[in-house]
């Protein structure tokens, strides 16, 4: 049954991403996609596969249903990392499956190794440590016992990895913060150095600190949004542009999302376009009617300030976005009729609606408008 919108991901436009970030860590750097939140709206089961194709071979999600996701989709040579929530259920069916997860207290540390030993199979864990972000993480105080469990136990775990995540790298406003985090997490891994445990991978980076922060890349990047052809922010852009002579297009956006005008509109000067009176015709109007609303992940806020494109225009949002349907101006765009393609998020002709100013005029990052698209609306791999 078709759906009232439709999402294409760009295969080219993902295999240059990843073709830049590798080039940008270089050879000896694993890349880690993080594909949690239905890879960030892009649908896990197109971009594990392309991912795959690219060269990627490792993914990071938060939670062992997400994992399940991923497993369903991945090659056999594909391994999957946990960075999230695990019950103890969950915990025993990713060390059946070897997949690989955090450990960030004492409880889960001693809950896999038992599980481990009951399974048979050995947990394959990632130690996170609390370095200033005070999310989850095991505090420095806690090593002494930490490490001693782990010694007593070592043909019950496999120490793939040694983690911590940054507060901010985004900004230089947090410089100082993720510079007192980069000396704590190198004094955890000296501490575990001392203890002989050796972890496969460091890595501490997500897409931010990776394109800002050379020293974090350590053995292996756990990068998200980015992948995705979006800088974190404009100051991660603006860091390439000065040590690498960067564009802004080096990262090229993988999705867009579109659909097409279901009723046209003729609305007289002095009349009201839909709920209330937060829109009012000053002439003759022709409105528009798209079958998307907030229920399709088109946030409200966006009533009379969103625009779209049709025929290569924009066309701005005019009145309320409901539930299920929003209107647009195109008194000033030829020729428009029932049927049209609408670009919500993308490019049409020299226009373009980009995830950014989308995301800017609903006061919501990138991340949270690509997450909100919801899992219903189909999308198509398209070269």
């Amino acid at each position: 049954m078709q759906q009232t919108s439709y999402i294409e991901i760009s295969k080219s436009a993902y295999r240059h991403n990843i073709q830049y970030l590798k080039k940008i860590i270089g050879s000896n750097v694993k890349l880690s996609a993080v594909v949690k939140g239905n890879a960030y709206g892009h649908g896990v089961e197109n971009i594990v596969p392309l991912a795959e194709k690219a060269g990627v071979n490792h993914f990071s999600v938060f939670s062992a249903a997400e994992a399940l996701e991923v497993f369903k989709v991945k090659s056999d040579k594909s391994k999957i990392m946990i960075m999230g929530y695990l019950s103890d259920e969950q915990i025993a069916w990713a060390i059946e499956n070897g997949i690989e997860f955090y450990v960030f207290d004492l409880y889960r540390l001693t809950k896999a190794i038992e599980l481990a030993k009951s399974i048979g199979k050995p947990a394959k864990i990632h130690i996170e440590v609390e370095t200033g972000f005070n999310r989850t993480g095991i505090e420095f105080e806690e090593l002494p016992q930490v490490t001693s469990v782990m010694h007593e136990n070592l043909n019950l775990i496999e120490f793939v990895g040694l983690c911590t995540h940054y507060a901010g790298a985004e900004t230089i406003a947090n410089h100082l913060r993720v510079m007192n985090q980069i000396e704590i997490y190198n004094s955890f891994y000296e501490y575990f150095l001392l203890k002989d445990l050796v972890p496969k991978y460091r890595h501490t980076a997500a897409s931010a600190a990776t394109l800002t922060y050379p020293q974090t890349r350590m053995d292996m990047v756990r990068v998200g949004i980015a992948q995705y052809g979006f800088w974190p922010t404009q100051e991660t852009l603006i860091h390439q542009i000065k040590e690498n002579n960067a564009k802004e297009s080096d990262l090229r956006r993988v999705i867009s999302w579109k659909t097409h005008i279901m009723s046209i509109k003729n609305v007289e000067p002095g009349e009201f376009v839909g709920y209330g009176i937060s829109y009012m015709a000053n002439r003759k109007t022709k409105v528009a009617i798209l079958p998307i609303g907030y229920s399709n992940g088109y946030s409200r806020s966006l009533s009379n300030s969103g625009r779209v494109l049709i025929h290569g225009k924009q066309a701005p949002v005019v009145g309320s976005v409901t539930m299920n349907t929003l209107s647009v101006n195109v008194t000033d765009i030829p020729n428009v009729n029932q049927g049209d393609e609408v670009v919500l998020i993308g490019k049409q002709k020299r226009e373009c609606i980009t995830v950014a100013s989308f995301s800017d005029m609903s006061n919501q990052l990138n991340y949270q408008v690509l997450a909100r698209l919801p899992g219903n609306i189909p999308r198509n791999v398209v070269s």
